[in-house]
């Protein structure tokens, strides 16, 4: 969607401008202070009208949320998002190349400016698969503290599954058996199985994990292994099949039944850029697309559409732009290997996911709803890539 987005007002969804202005200068270290991992209630998270903040530093993108919680959830008061590309190369060289870190960096500096113009009491800062599969990625880390005070809270693959679910929770339809969640980063995918959502205090719906798995393949990864300017349907079907085996041996595992009785939920940018497309949105529109139902035929209708434009035609479409426009069709096989692999008749678009998860954990933890029974750090279970069992996050 939109390359970068602001967000200033408070309100019940970030607003959004255009903003290029330059970034502020290096910060004395320490100027994080209370935003480092492990910060605990008493920095100021459990005082009445609090605000949290938290930070996802993706394989493709920069993205910021600070809110404040609200009797049943949380009010989103301010919001920053910028397509970074920090796996940039990893994929050929094992290490986040010298560009990437500076666009990077550059981000983070406008998210701690953000967080300390706004007084932020709790925080947590996480970065996901290109600093994990980086070589160099501590150093990145320390670089990264060293020039903004912020501390980056390297995750796990399970850690990452669990905030997904946890943010995307609410999406789950209360009708349904439950759930295939999907989020599909730019340098691995994390595919949640979900049942019933679950309640146990007055904040959002917990999610309820039944299974889950994290497959080694993005958008950014998937793409500079097939192309993403010129994509023929020979090397769409490649991409297709290339993921799909990766779910082979999950979905016979997994067992998943009954179109009907599931439905499918994607939080990624290849997902809501096809609910923009699909709607026709002349410019982005999160109202209208977080929680949109997509049917069989209309996700196929886009795809076809995606898979008839040219590089240039996807550069003008307000609802790719320039800096997704080699990406999109890598993130539409990596969909379509996933709507193959477990079929079901509807598809819910979330606009939302791991910063929603931080955010409701943080806030649970601090006690901010009622609690009912004690709240878990990410409602997962096992360990690897894989896990089994129903717990809440």
């Amino acid at each position: 969607m939109m390359d970068e987005t602001h967000g200033s007002q408070e309100g019940p969804e970030p607003s959004c401008r255009d903003e290029a202005g330059p970034v502020r200068g290096r910060r004395e270290r320490g100027a994080g202070a209370g935003w480092r991992r492990g910060a605990s209630a008493s920095s100021g998270g459990d005082a009445p009208g609090a605000l949290y903040a938290a930070v996802d530093l993706g394989t493709n993108n920069c993205r910021l949320l600070v809110a404040r919680p609200t009797a049943r959830s949380f009010r989103v008061v301010d919001a920053f998002s910028r397509i970074v590309r920090l796996g940039e190369g990893l994929t050929a060289s094992g290490r986040l190349c010298d560009a990437a870190m500076d666009r990077a960096a550059a981000a983070l500096d406008v998210c701690a400016d953000k967080m300390a113009q706004r007084g932020v009491a709790r925080a947590r800062i996480i970065a996901t698969e290109a600093c994990r599969a980086a070589s160099n990625g501590a150093e990145f880390c320390a670089r990264i503290e060293e020039r903004t005070g912020l501390s980056l809270e390297v995750v796990d693959r399970r850690t990452e599954a669990g905030l997904a679910a946890a943010g995307c929770a609410p999406l789950v339809d209360p009708m349904c058996d439950g759930a295939v969640l999907f989020d599909i980063g730019g340098g691995s995918t994390e595919v949640v199985w979900l049942g019933r959502r679950s309640a146990g205090d007055e904040g959002p719906p917990r999610a309820r994990i039944r299974s889950w798995v994290s497959l080694p393949v993005g958008v950014v990864s998937l793409s500079e292994r097939h192309g993403g300017v010129l994509v023929s349907r020979e090397a769409f079907r490649a991409m297709v099949d290339e993921v799909y085996a990766m779910l082979d041996e999950v979905r016979r595992a997994w067992g998943v039944r009954g179109a009907s009785r599931i439905h499918l939920l994607g939080t990624s940018g290849t997902v809501t850029t096809i609910a923009g497309m699909h709607l026709g949105l002349s410019r982005y529109d999160r109202a209208r697309v977080d929680g949109a139902w997509l049917g069989i035929r209309e996700i196929e209708e886009v795809v076809e559409r995606l898979m008839d434009m040219s590089f240039e035609e996807r550069v003008s479409n307000p609802c790719i732009g320039a800096q997704r426009a080699d990406l999109v069709l890598a993130g539409c096989a990596i969909m379509e290997a996933i709507r193959e692999a477990f079929p079901a008749d509807r598809l819910r678009v979330a606009d939302r996911g791991l910063r929603e998860g931080m955010l409701v954990q943080l806030m649970r933890a601090d006690g901010v709803w009622r609690r009912v029974r004690p709240a878990q750090d990410c409602g997962m279970s096992g360990n690897g890539t894989s896990g089994n069992g129903a717990s809440g996050a």
